[in-house]
């Protein structure tokens, strides 16, 4: 039997759902951020969604005075943390300056991307910060262990941009033979359902990033919110064709953008970087768009509120269908279960992606 952990408790207290919002490169913005948070959702804020630190400072500043905002406006509510996402690569050459402001700034929690060393973990840890390893292997698992982060998120198959191809169970239960801190599963999770099946594998919270970027907060263009919710798996190519690594993107924005979606779905892992077409900057991650597989879960383009209703409501109802397929008693937990009962219905199917 797992251990209790100290700040997977605390982290508990502070959500109203165990859930985290993952940052999305161009999307996340201090308005993602802050909606977030008001519903109890742990987001994660990008360094790498501005392009110099004093934007970053001023990224900072404004989730900072809106967080005093929300909770000054109701002391009663749960208002959760916030999270910075770092890239910890020596190439990134605002790295320092940057992780200096969420020093500053006494960010709560640091989503570390790439390799942080043990002095940057300190230096996170000297004003109380908490730091979550991004991990894709078990090695990656082991070393944020030895650096001293104190949780992990376990990156799994088809999960949104650079995802693995490892399945989650297995590698949240091999991971589990040796760490028992805070662990968040990510990869394909867009449902309410989709958290409580997290946590039965193992996971203490689950993190979305493309069910998000299919809000009205996010900065994502309307063509990339609509393609998310009319994309399924079977739209989802994984490849190494427009970026470094190995990476998830919806076919249709291959297409649209001049490129060979087939060519780069059969070549997969071994497609070599493709060069944009004469005369036209590299497009990645910018007009090609990612996601994970998770869009067949996801029918529709909502404001973070009503998407928490829902999320909420599916979470509370999947753990009472859980208790009566297992044949015990659960009592529902009044703070899962939103009190307003004219939620928004996902759509019955999908229509083709539009393009």
């Amino acid at each position: 039997m797992k251990k209790q952990n100290p700040i997977t408790e605390k982290l508990k207290d502070q959500l109203s759902l165990p859930l985290f919002v993952a940052p999305l490169f161009l999307n996340s913005t201090p308005e993602l951020v802050l909606a977030c948070v008001k519903e109890g959702f742990m987001p994660g804020l990008p360094a790498y969604g501005v392009f110099t630190s004093e934007e970053w400072d001023h990224w900072l500043t404004e989730v900072d005075e809106g967080i005093a905002k929300l909770k000054a406006e109701d002391p009663t509510r749960k208002i959760a943390p916030y999270a910075a996402n770092l890239i910890f690569k020596e190439n990134n050459q605002f790295l320092g300056p940057d992780l200096d402001l969420c020093v500053k700034h006494k960010v709560p929690i640091i989503l570390a991307s790439a390799t942080p060393s043990k002095e940057q973990i300190d230096k996170i840890h000297s004003y109380g910060g908490i730091v979550f390893y991004d991990v894709k292997t078990l090695d990656e698992a082991k070393r944020a262990m030895e650096v001293g982060a104190d949780g992990m998120i376990a990156v799994t198959a088809g999960a949104g941009g650079q995802g693995t191809t490892k399945n989650p169970i297995s590698f949240v239960g091999e991971i589990r033979q040796f760490f028992d801190g805070p662990l968040v599963l990510a990869g394909c999770l867009s449902t309410g359902h989709d958290i409580l099946a997290a946590q039965t594998i193992g996971a203490d919270f689950a993190t979305m990033g493309t069910r998000f970027i299919a809000t009205r907060e996010a900065r994502a263009e309307e063509g990339y919110k609509q393609m998310v919710a009319h994309s399924t798996s079977e739209n989802i190519v994984y490849t190494t064709a427009f970026t470094a690594e190995p990476a998830n993107f919806i076919d249709g924005s291959i297409t649209a953008s001049g490129y060979d979606a087939d060519k780069a779905r059969k070549e997969g892992i071994t497609a070599q970087r493709v060069k944009p077409p004469p005369g036209e900057k590299s497009k990645s991650w910018v007009k090609i768009w990612a996601a994970g597989q998770g869009v067949g879960n996801i029918h529709d383009v909502l404001p973070v509120q009503a998407l928490a209703e829902r999320l909420k409501r599916e979470y509370a109802d999947a753990k009472q269908e859980m208790a009566e397929r297992l044949g015990f008693a659960f009592n529902t937990c009044a703070n899962c279960a939103p009190a307003n009962d004219t939620l928004p219905a996902p759509a019955a199917a999908k229509s083709a992606p539009k393009v």
